[in-house]
């Protein structure tokens, strides 16, 4: 169907029926470039020399392009060795924000009783810091090998699995859902990249925001101005 603006910089690929935050009960969330402002990898690539080739595969990633999301990730993740923690902490402290309307959105949303879930293809000592920040519930993302002091380029490998690519976001998403006792249409999914589509494809709202082309056309809404909580204009 033909995309409709509901008003300046917000799109919707649907025709719904009025909907309320009441009507779901988990909202899930990308964090880079979706609950915060920067691509951490890319970051902490800076401190390596190594942001714009670093940079390029996490585009190229988002878009689509690349097929292979966990072999693109440990390419990215093997720049990174040598990398202290005392620069990832710079990068935390000094670049890192929350987007705008981040924190409005998930106090509206637990405010609303649902429950918050970050899931994302960064990384642990950046999900972990935001969790508490916000308060989010429940969290799935990757884990930096650090032998004294440094990274070496390489991940841990977690109970769950691997790596936290596209499809771990779709599964994470439904276990949840199972665990609260509800089904995948209560859920909300909000994301950017291509590695947010498997998750969207089975929420029963996705929402893009400020998104890649292809996560653009394929979300139910559409955040290409302004910031998340604009999702209230949606679901008041």
């Amino acid at each position: 169907m033909t995309p409709t603006e509901i008003s300046p910089g917000l799109v919707a690929n649907i025709t719904t029926p009025a909907l309320k935050l009441s009507d779901f009960k988990l909202i899930a969330f990308d964090m880079d470039s979706t609950l915060i402002n920067i691509e951490c990898v890319d970051e902490i690539a800076d401190a390596a020399g190594r942001k714009a080739e670093v940079a390029a595969i996490t585009e190229a990633a988002m878009r689509g392009e690349i097929a292979d999301y966990k072999g693109s990730l440990r390419r990215r993740v093997a720049l990174l060795k040598g990398v202290s923690v005392a620069s990832m902490e710079e990068v935390y402290q000094e670049r890192l924000k929350l987007n705008p309307g981040a924190a409005e959105l998930v106090q509206a949303c637990k405010a609303a009783g649902m429950k918050v879930l970050l899931v994302s293809g960064g990384f642990t000592f950046f999900t972990d810091r935001i969790q508490r920040e916000l308060g989010i519930d429940y969290t799935r993302s990757n884990v930096l090998e650090i032998e004294g002091g440094l990274l070496t380029g390489r991940m841990v490998d977690q109970p769950w699995g691997d790596i936290c690519d596209g499809d771990e976001k779709k599964k994470m998403l439904l276990e949840t859902c199972t665990m609260l006792g509800i089904t995948p249409n209560e859920a909300i999914a909000v994301g950017d990249g291509a590695n947010d589509l498997p998750m969207m494809g089975v929420a029963g709202l996705s929402v893009a925001y400020h998104a890649k082309p292809a996560v653009r056309a394929q979300a139910m809404v559409a955040i290409n101005e302004g910031g998340l909580d604009r999702l209230l204009e949606v679901v008041g």
